[in-house]
């Protein structure tokens, strides 16, 4: 069932986004090269509880770590370990908030290079500029499909691969909550989301096809020809008009 969020709920999660974009601005400063992807998400975790909240990720399901740490060719659910970031390498950051039990998640793309490769910036562009049209399809009323149609339309447009076995979902009083938003679909199709509701938008394409496979840790998941991947996410309330964007990590 599809939760729409009581005015004191938003309340909430508006203040556990808040302490997320918070997050991510020191994200902003701290990550660089040579530095061990544990390490990044020490410095994420540490921040989070200095904030009064929980990272929302640690111990989800069994995951052993505060935030997603993806490199390259992974697409998401990258387990943070002694891997040292390098210079021109696409990093990928996830984090989830869980503030006095109500729930914000984001996610964001770093390139460690001033280097113009356009392949790269195609990529980038793309998939941050799917996370802003999908944002500007909301509306009370609006489909399911109708959101994914205009996500994938943007991946079409910058040729870009989107992966079908992930996507978007209802957050708030969880971490993930009904619906299932896909970054591929056809409008008018799915179910209608209504103003109050709260939703993580999260396109994840490649510069490749999209397929992707588990690997052995049971948790990341690999572009399965090798190409790069991107992914943008923030957590988005729907208002009667349009919407408003509650993490402002991607669009501040």
């Amino acid at each position: 069932m599809i939760y729409i969020k009581k005015r004191d709920e938003v309340e909430m999660v508006r203040k556990s986004a808040e302490i997320l974009k918070r997050v991510f601005e020191k994200v902003d400063s701290f990550i660089k090269p040579g530095l061990k992807s544990k390490e990044l998400d020490e410095f994420i975790g540490d921040s989070i509880w200095e904030m009064g909240a929980k990272p929302a990720f640690l111990n989800y399901r069994g995951f052993p770590a505060s935030s997603c740490i993806s490199i390259n060719e992974e697409v998401v659910h990258g387990i943070p370990d002694d891997r040292r970031l390098k210079q021109e390498d696409l990093v990928k950051v996830d984090v989830g908030v869980n503030f006095m039990g109500y729930f914000s998640d984001a996610a964001k793309t770093y390139y460690l290079s001033d280097s113009d490769d356009l392949d790269i910036n195609r990529l980038i562009s793309g998939t941050k500029l799917a996370l802003l049209n999908g944002m500007k399809a909301l509306k009370d009323g609006v489909h399911v499909g109708d959101i994914a149609a205009v996500i994938e339309g943007t991946a079409k447009r910058f040729r870009l691969g989107v992966i079908k076995v992930l996507g978007g979902h209802g957050v708030g009083l969880h971490l993930h909550e009904e619906p299932f938003l896909p970054n591929y679909g056809r409008p008018g199709s799915g179910p209608v989301l209504y103003e109050n509701v709260i939703i993580a938008i999260e396109p994840m394409f490649t510069l490749g096809y999209g397929d992707v496979f588990e690997r052995e840790n049971g948790w990341t998941m690999v572009t399965r020809d090798g190409s790069y991947a991107a992914h943008y996410e923030e957590t988005v309330l729907i208002t009667k008009d349009g919407f408003e964007n509650l993490t402002k990590v991607v669009y501040g």
